[in-house]
């Protein structure tokens, strides 16, 4: 899958349309999912022209990729996820769903989440 400079989260790094932020730096750009699934839904979003994961991990320069991570760390911790737990999900191509193709970490916490997968 080639990147998509149209795609939504594309748009929002550019500033053509708004997102509703809590957290950037150099790195990443974190928002609030505008369908959330749980009381805490935000998505952390790396800033450059990255598809998945796997395009992510083998493009990206080193300094990106780990404040990258840093920022999803950074994001959990402020919106007080750490104690109660909180789930990490990245969906990459069609199998997973994935809905936008550019890489982005949903961080969902606020209540209890169960089981990640049924059969």
């Amino acid at each position: 899958m080639s990147y998509d400079q149209e795609n939504i989260f594309a748009k929002i790094l550019r500033g053509e349309i708004p997102c509703d932020k809590v957290y950037e730096d150099e790195h990443a750009l974190a928002f609030h999912d505008i369908t959330p699934q749980a009381p805490v839904h935000i998505l952390v979003i790396p800033k450059g022209d990255y598809v998945s994961m796997a395009d992510f991990t083998a493009s990206a320069p080193a300094e990106l990729i780990a404040g990258f991570f840093r920022a999803v760390g950074e994001v959990a911790r402020a919106q007080g996820l750490e104690q109660p737990g909180y789930r990490l999900l990245a969906n990459a191509g069609a199998d997973a769903h994935q809905e936008v193709p550019h890489l982005h970490i949903h961080i969902f916490g606020g209540k209890k989440l169960g089981p990640m997968l049924t059969r």
